[in-house]
């Protein structure tokens, strides 16, 4: 047999192993965001604080993430993607490093800043250079990434604490990971270059005949993303309250039920990213969020747990195409340039959402009416994306 007859080109490999390490850069992401709630008890006895304090860290890292993405087209643009994200895990790593180490909680709030920047930039550059040169499948499977982040950080924590470590050990075991991650960008820092051709978009040509209607279509954009994770979140992290104080579940039951909402999100990107090139975005936006609605709806059945667990099920599921859906689109709705920006603005108005919602969930969860507000807002989302397709019309034809 010629090996040397199938053996594919030298930048094919290249550009394999490239988006396996934006693969590893995602699950990075989402290596430290479960870990604050898992390490604050400890910490915050160490270092004589209330609960509520980790409220000020949260609300610093959600709000620095929206500065850094709202500014990162302008820094992607003059610096690359590949240096930015190697640059952004770096700081981000030093970061928690520091956080193993603090030894007052004023160096907690200050560590805050950088790795807030560090997240949001990662975020914006790694969705933005996504969306212009793979397909929709390969921007599935990166928010499939960040869903196994966000799992192993805190299984990995989770069981430093229970063989005996502390937080301090939690902590400096997700920095390893994190600047272990920064040794790789920088040594992939060459194969940048190797990138996929981008993929069909929208020129200046298509923006030109719409005059402020980009402007609007951008703003309404984001306005999307802030509305989707404030949904996510509001279920994810009040769910469980609603069925053990409100509805009488016993905690394993709710903890079922939150762990199927999860769990269906990550698993949804990954099967969605084998059909999503032949379906489109738009089309699986669409039929997502028609399930998301309709699990928003079996959720306002009181004193039912079979509803409860099929409701966000379906709710997890619905949610999963959206995000990286989204995403994938900008590139196709705006020119180059525009998507570029529209991009930042969109991480911007999603850690928006991320640093306010969490407490107004909370001021609703008081009143025990969640899921109420959850379905208003998921049938807002449907509506709002179908005036978005509208109003960008040119990428209609294209599913990629």
């Amino acid at each position: 047999m010629n090996t040397r007859a199938i053996s594919l080109p030298p930048a094919h490999w290249k550009r394999l192993v490239l988006i396996v390490v934006i693969y590893l850069a995602f699950i990075s992401l989402g290596l430290p965001d479960g870990v604050h709630g898992l390490a604050w008890p400890g910490m915050r006895l160490a270092l004589g604080q209330p609960v509520e304090a980790l409220g000020l860290v949260t609300s610093i890292l959600a709000c620095c993430s929206a500065v850094s993405g709202f500014v990162s087209g302008r820094v992607l643009a003059r610096f690359g993607t590949g240096p930015v994200t190697f640059a952004s895990a770096l700081i981000t790593g030093l970061a928690i490093l520091g956080f193993s180490q603090a030894s007052s909680f004023a160096w907690v709030v200050v560590l805050a800043f950088p790795l807030g920047f560090g997240a949001g930039s990662v975020d914006a550059g790694l969705n933005h250079f996504v969306a212009e040169h793979y397909s929709s499948r390969h921007m599935n499977w990166l928010h499939a990434c960040w869903g196994v982040g966000a799992t192993l950080g805190p299984s990995l924590v989770g069981a430093i604490l229970a063989s005996g470590g502390n937080w301090s050990s939690g902590y400096l075991a997700v920095a390893s990971g994190q600047l272990f991650l920064a040794a790789v960008l920088f040594a992939s820092l060459g194969l940048w270059k190797y990138q996929a051709p981008a993929v069909h978009r929208a020129t200046a040509a298509d923006e030109s005949g719409r005059g402020n209607g980009s402007q609007s279509a951008a703003i309404l954009s984001a306005l999307l993303f802030a509305l989707y994770v404030s949904i996510e979140m509001g279920t994810g992290w009040w769910a469980g309250v609603i069925m053990i104080e409100g509805r009488g579940f016993a905690p394993g039951m709710a903890g079922l039920a939150v762990t199927l909402f999860f769990g269906s999100i990550m698993v949804g990107r990954v099967l969605i990213g084998f059909v999503s090139n032949r379906l489109g975005n738009r089309r699986l936006i669409r039929t997502g969020l028609i399930v998301a609605v309709v699990g928003s709806a079996l959720l306002l059945v009181p004193d039912v747990p079979a509803l409860a667990l099929l409701g966000l099920t379906l709710f997890g599921l619905g949610c999963a195409p959206v995000y990286p859906g989204l995403m994938h689109e900008t590139p196709r709705r705006f020119d180059a340039v525009t998507a570029r920006k529209v991009i930042g603005w969109q991480v911007a108005a999603a850690g928006t959402g991320a640093a306010i919602m969490p407490a107004v969930f909370g001021v609703i969860a008081a009143h025990l009416a969640v899921f109420p507000v959850v379905f208003v807002l998921a049938a807002l989302l449907l509506a709002l994306s179908i005036r978005l397709d509208r109003m960008t019309p040119v990428a209609a034809s294209t599913s990629r």
